[in-house]
Parts: structure tokens; sequence; C-alpha cells
């Protein structure tokens, strides 16, 4: 027999949710044939099978939210079953598979032995809380899918502690009514994932932001030259706005290598990365994700715009790699084209800094010989890790890719 768990398929994922099953009890199977579809807080992965043979048991349906290491089908690979003493010889002891029926009863909700530990359902992030709210997660009564124990659950448990006399058991009390007057959406996926992260970001860093502002006019003008030239050529020169940002953010990452850098507070260190690698905040349907461009100093202005425009597609179609969407170093949220004039972004964990810009207006300006005249003003928000650095290095890093994308031309000392 063959038991075919949830391993981790992300950095440091603890759990993920079974989206699709591709197979059924009594299948035969091959070795890496697809048997189960899993969505995690940054993949969707097809699980294959390790071994040849017949399906056993599937131990999940669609939709549950297992833990890392949780047994999802077993395979009957046509080995012989060894006797318990052998078993004990051949497997150590936190290894052996329990085949007895009677045993099996112990772990299933339908079968409960109560003789045997209470078996709790609920999420890591889960348990944390009720940790955190000072109340036994063994007393309280879990709404969801097969009696899990939700962050709801929880609250409602401890308010209810608070509020009614020591005896009272809020487990045994009726849950309350659903109101019809409101719609529902599960909180569990990529959306529980993003805020836990979110949660984790902000409550670890000392978040502080600085706005600025960019004339892009000679950018902007750049920018459509190309694009006459790319109409006129077969090559293709057309390259987006954003490829210009990241690779201003890459030169000037160069010059100030504090914000290319992740803070080890174990170690007390802080580490600074030499390779530059952009995380693109991107938005899809089910919610913000992070795709990353590798080795940004060494890449061309037009490599840069490939790069990014195909990762982007991938994460609207939810085709992303793992590989695809890990070690960045530095992170960027384009959201002008969306309207937006400002914002406080969050640090992508453990990163220490991120860069925000923003829509861009004509606007009457004063110039240098006291003329209004008409420009295009881009605002931008720079959201840094105050332990890591100080507002001079935030305000002089703002002001090195400002000179940049006002003055294009800078640039090129650094295309390669």
């Amino acid at each position: 027999m063959v038991d075919v768990k949830l391993h981790d398929i992300g950095e440091g994922m603890t759990e993920g949710e079974v989206i699709h099953l591709f197979v059924k009890v009594g299948d035969q199977v091959k070795v890496d044939q697809p048997l189960v579809e899993v969505q995690t807080d940054k993949v969707t992965a097809e699980l294959p099978s390790p071994a040849e043979g017949t399906v056993k048991e599937i131990l999940v349906n669609r939709g549950d939210v297992i833990e890392v290491g949780s047994t999802m089908v077993v395979i009957d690979n046509g080995e012989e079953m060894l006797g318990e003493t052998q078993k004990a010889e051949k497997k150590p002891a936190n290894e052996l598979r329990i085949d007895s029926l009677e045993k099996k009863k112990v772990f299933k909700l339908d079968h409960f032995d109560a003789s045997a530990p209470k078996r709790i359902l609920a999420a890591p992030h889960t348990r944390k809380l009720a940790r955190m709210l000072q109340v036994n997660i063994e007393d309280i009564k879990g709404t969801g899918r097969l009696g899990r124990i939700t962050d709801e659950d929880v609250e409602r448990y401890a308010n209810a502690l608070k509020e009614q006399p020591a005896d009272y058991d809020a487990a045994k009390q009726e849950a309350p009514a659903p109101v019809s007057e409101y719609h529902e959406m599960p909180f569990k996926g990529r959306r529980k994932a993003i805020a836990n992260k979110m949660s984790q970001s902000l409550f670890t860093i000392p978040h502080v932001t600085h706005f600025d502002e960019a004339d892009i006019t000679q950018l902007l003008t750049l920018k459509n030259t190309l694009k006459t030239l790319d109409a006129k050529q077969t090559k293709g020169c057309n390259v987006s706005l954003a490829a210009f940002f990241i690779k201003a953010i890459a030169n000037a990452l160069q010059e100030f290598p504090i914000f290319n850098a992740k803070l080890d507070e174990e170690k007390q260190v802080i580490r600074m990365e030499k390779a530059v690698h952009i995380g693109l905040a991107t938005d899809t349907e089910e919610g913000l994700i992070v795709p990353v461009i590798k080795h940004v100093e060494e890449k061309s202005m037009m490599t840069i715009h490939k790069e990014m425009k195909a990762l982007i597609q991938k994460a609207r179609d939810n085709k992303l790699r793992h590989e695809d969407m890990s070690g960045s170093t530095f992170t960027i949220s384009n959201v002008g084209p969306l309207g937006s004039t400002g914002a406080t972004p969050i640090i992508n964990y453990p990163e220490v800094a991120l860069m925000a810009f923003h829509k861009t207006k004509k606007m009457p300006v004063v110039n240098d010989n006291d003329e209004i005249v008409i420009r295009s003003m881009m605002n931008l928000s720079m959201t840094f890790d105050h332990r890591v650095a100080d507002g001079g290095k935030a305000i002089a890093f703002t002001n090195r890719i400002i000179e940049q994308l006002e003055n294009p031309e800078l640039m090129l000392v650094n295309l390669k």
C-alpha cells in the first residue's frame, strides 16, 4: 500500500484546498498520473501518483482544506502485506500504517471511538487564534465542513465567554440562524492566504510610506517614439511604461542595496541581495498574486517587457509555477491604469520595501523659467521597513528613481 500525502509545494505552506479529484476508488493508475488537484495560497497544482496500482481509498472530498502531511489517496501497488512483527522491523514507529479496521475507526468522524484522543479539525491559523484568545479549542463546536472549527467559531466562543457567567458553555449553544439579507463567499484558499500574509507583514514590519511625484512627460514621448518605430518594422520595440519603472528601480537598487534586502531577526543581520528579482503585484479574479522577474539588473528593457507580459498572463490564467513566484527581493505595484492616485501599500514580507506607481495626470506646472506649462505628472508611494532603513535613505532612493523617469536617457547608461 502507498499513502499519497499532501507535501509542501510552496514556500512554507501549511494547508491546501482540494479542488478536483481525477480518480475514484477502483481506478487503475500509473506512475505520475494526476490524482488530485490542490490550490494553495500561491499555486494550483496537480499531485501525481508515486506508484502504479489500484486506488484503494480516497480520504478527501472536493472543497476540503487539508494540512500538509495529510493522506489523500491510498494506492494498492500489489505488494504483499507484512505481518505486524515484520512491519515494526521494516518501518519506524511513526511511519507504521494502521490497517486494522477497528483502529481505523478511531480516525473517522462517523466511527468515533470515545476512548481515543479527540481529533480537532482546525487550520494552524485557527489554532493560533484560539491560543491568542486563551480558549480551549477542544470545547468549541465547529460549524465548517465535516465539523471543522473556523476562525468565526473561535471568536464567537471567546465573545460568549466574556459576556456569560463562568459556567456558560458556548459550544452547546445553538448557532445563530442564518441571515438571508446578505450574500456569503468562502474565506479560504488564496483569499485567506493573502489575508494571513498581509497580517503577518503589517504586524511584523513598522511601515512608513513616502509620497512623491515624477514628471514623466519625456518618458511618454520616448515611449510613443518607440511605438511609432515599432509600427514601421517587424522587429518590435514597443515597450510598456512598467518596464521603464522596473529598470529604473533595478538601477537605483544597485546604488541603494539596503532596499534590496531581507532582515533576519533570528541571526540579527540584514542580508543585502546581489541579484535584483522584481515581484509584480498582479490583480487576478482569485486575488492578488506576485510573479517574479529574475535578474532584472542583467536584462534589457525589451526582455523585461516581454517577461512581464508573459508572467502577468500566466497569473491571470492561473498557470504560474512555484518558481515563477519565489525569490523576489523588491516588489512593485503599478496601479495607475486602475485609476489610483495614492496608497500606503503593505510590504511583501520578508522584503523591506515596495513601490507603487499611481495615476498620471496632465497638470499645469511652473518650470525653471517661471513659465506655466502642461506636464504629465505621476504620483509614487514608497513604503519601507523602518527597522532596516530611515526616511532619508528612502527619499534619496525615490529621488534616484524619479531622476531616471524624468530623464530616461540616463537609463541608457545601464542598458544591457
